[in-house]
């Protein structure tokens, strides 16, 4: 029989632990006493329950729970927050379902799977601003925003309860302390930032008069949504690419976003939607709204649609074309290549949706989307910002503008994905040294298809003779074999695996003198698609202020130690691979493109060209940033200089004497 006295215990224990007040009933106390002494934009992070979900399994870290959040931001302080992004840390792999009035700002899909190391951005929709209290006399639903987030999560067993690591703005212009949490909450008060520092990358100059409008800000490439036309239950909106990078570029450009309210394409020029179908719309909520719209005609009614630009041939196209800007293959220049093919531009005319019948409900798209062709940049695109309306010169040559009804700017940046691949390699060679040492192995990633592999995707490149480079590398294994035992290189078995870059770049120290230098490029080409109007940056800090000219390519010093080649007119087309000359026999033939560039020794004393300052830190072709190889070039025994030479010389002449006598 069981002790009394346990009994007792235990049932005073269970009591107590009934009547103790939960989690979410306590924390309210103390996040309305942090709100209350908030005189900036109050955060808080609310979470609101959890329940254990399949499968169901034996660790711990790895039981899966579906969780349910709040996040409030409110804005208690004198200033309005504009076009606000809040930045969580989730910390436990959530994965994040549903959200609302918000969208990730990077313009991901749901269901998001988030990033430990990785803080998640929120942006404000369809509600993108917080005003003052004094502006609305305190009115709650225009200084308060929040946002719903369910989703999933794993590890942290009951009765844990899992918070995030951080919560924030990502405007630099408000300056958040640590976030102090309690048992089920997490709560900040952001203030503005006094630093002027934190605003260098929002260009004022470009601020409206009247104050009301965000200043448009600084990106690699800047996408604006002009309203140029606006009904009741349609507008026209014209939508221009620019390309603000000095090393960035788009090929074949395919732009997509997300429409929030219902909207759909009735027609569109100067591009074309990749697909055209009216499905959603006939079958949807669209079809029975507008019962007498002939939708036969309808473009597009994707909640995602993706937009192409049109070939060269549609520009003067009636129907289609005559658009400024449009009709590039889908080709954005950078601005030091080609000012006039730096920018692309469509015009489409959307329908909307109730209750957005009236002329001054405009809402853009959210979710923005570029990408380019196989050896271009990756792009991460932010939310669109509402800034003054674009001003257009008159059409008719008269000296005025036309406005705009309603702008948005979308600014795309740059970016590295977690686990990328570089597209394009670097070879190293000189006058002094006999090998090359080509792309490192796997440069490019090696093909998961690859299984079981018959290469190693760990072991160095084998070093190869000059003559290697000139064909693909699947056949460069006799060459390689050859070259190591004549110079007594060891050969890992299996074998290195391949570089698998569709163009490749080899740097060759040809000459060093007194006065100066200069270095061979070649650009091999081993895709099977051809790169027209390409380029090619590379940054030498130690030489770059040496540079003298590169002789069949246009050279351009830009700054940042970078110098600019593309192809002059006529020759800017670097080919694709072919067959050879017996295709049964011999191997496919790269495209090839080769110069020289040279470099002076009176702007930079010092320079050790063989000591491998000669070779670029960095190399990018068409924007990509292609991979370096591990290693130089020594001189060491290779390098044959004059004393040398007349060693040789000297004892050919004491051989062919003592031959003689």
């Amino acid at each position: 029989m069981a002790n009394p006295i346990i009994l007792l215990l235990f049932f005073f224990l269970s009591t107590a632990a009934f009547l103790r007040p939960s989690a979410s009933q306590r924390s309210p106390t103390t996040n309305t006493a942090n709100k209350t002494s908030c005189n900036g934009i109050f955060l808080s992070y609310q979470f609101e329950g959890r329940q254990k979900i399949h499968p169901l399994v034996s660790n711990p870290a790895e039981q899966p729970y579906s969780f349910s959040a709040n996040v409030t931001l409110l804005n208690s302080g004198t200033t309005d927050l504009e076009a606000w992004t809040l930045v969580v840390g989730f910390t436990h792999r959530e994965i994040l379902v549903s959200v609302s009035n918000a969208v990730l700002s990077d313009g991901s899909a749901l269901p998001f799977y988030s990033d430990p190391k990785s803080p998640v951005s929120f942006s404000g929709f369809p509600n993108p601003d917080l005003k003052t209290p004094i502006a609305t006399a305190g009115d709650i639903f225009q200084i308060q925003t929040s946002i719903s987030i369910v989703g999933t999560q794993f590890g942290v067993p009951n009765p844990g309860i899992p918070l995030p690591s951080m919560l924030s703005l990502s405007d630099p212009a408000w300056s958040c302390p640590l976030a102090s949490p309690t048992q089920s909450s997490f709560s900040t008060c952001c203030v503005p930032n006094l630093d002027p520092n934190n605003n260098s990358s929002i260009d004022n100059s470009t601020l409206h008069e009247d104050g009301s409008f965000l200043p448009r800000r600084a990106g690699d490439l800047s996408i604006t949504y002009d309203v140029i036309q606006a009904l009741s239950s349609s507008y026209l909106a014209l939508v221009t690419i620019e390309n603000n990078s000095p090393l960035g570029r788009l090929d074949n450009w395919r732009l997509s976003w997300e429409w929030m309210r219902g909207e759909f394409i009735y027609s569109i020029r100067g591009a074309y939607t990749s697909l055209t179908s009216v499905s959603d719309c006939i079958f949807g909520q669209q079809g029975q709204f507008f019962q007498n719209l002939d939708f036969s005609t309808v473009v597009n009614c994707q909640k995602k649609p993706t937009i192409l630009d049109l070939p060269i041939s549609m520009f003067n196209n009636s129907n289609a074309g005559l658009i400024p800007f449009c009709c590039r293959n889908g080709t954005i220049l950078p601005k030091s290549m080609d000012p006039s093919k730096s920018s692309s531009a469509f015009q489409l005319q959307v329908f909307k949706m109730p209750p957005d019948l009236n002329r001054t409900k405009l809402f853009p798209p959210q979710n923005w989307k570029i990408a380019g062709g196989t050896l271009n940049p990756d792009y991460i695109c932010g939310a669109p910002l509402s800034v003054s309306p674009t001003m257009s010169p008159d059409p008719s040559g008269l000296q005025s503008n036309s406005s705009a009804i309603a702008t948005w700017q979308v600014v795309c940046n740059i970016s590295q994905p977690k686990n990328s691949k570089p597209k394009c390699c670097v070879s190293f060679s000189a006058f002094y040294n006999d090998s090359v040492i080509p792309c490192n192995t796997c440069a490019c990633g090696c093909p998961a298809s690859r299984s079981p592999r018959n290469c190693n995707a760990t072991a160095p490149a084998l070093l190869l003779p000059p003559d290697a480079l000139l064909i693909p590398f699947d056949n460069r294994t006799t060459k390689a074999l050859a070259w190591a035992e004549i110079e007594h290189f060891d050969v890992p078995n299996p074998m290195p695996c391949g570089d698998f870059c569709g163009v490749s770049v080899n740097w060759h120290i040809n000459t060093d003198y007194t006065k100066g230098w200069t270095a061979r490029i070649t650009m091999f080409n081993w895709d099977d698609v051809s790169f027209a109007d390409w380029f090619m940056a590379v940054e030498m800090p130690k030489a770059y202020d040496g540079f003298e000219a590169v002789y069949s390519f246009n050279g351009t010093a830009i700054g940042n130690n970078t110098i600019f080649m593309q192809g002059f007119s006529g020759l800017n087309y670097l080919v694709g691979e072919v067959d050879g000359a017996n295709p049964a026999t011999d191997p496919r033939v790269p495209g090839k493109q080769q110069s020289v560039i040279s470099f002076t020794k009176s702007k930079t004393p010092g320079i050790d060209v063989l000591s491998g300052q000669g070779f670029p830190s960095k190399l990018f072709f068409n924007g990509e940033e292609c991979s370096l190889p591990d290693r130089m070039p020594t001189g060491g025994a290779f390098r044959v200089g004059l004393n040398a030479i007349s060693m040789v010389v000297i004892l050919v002449g004491t051989v062919l004497l003592l031959l003689g006598q």
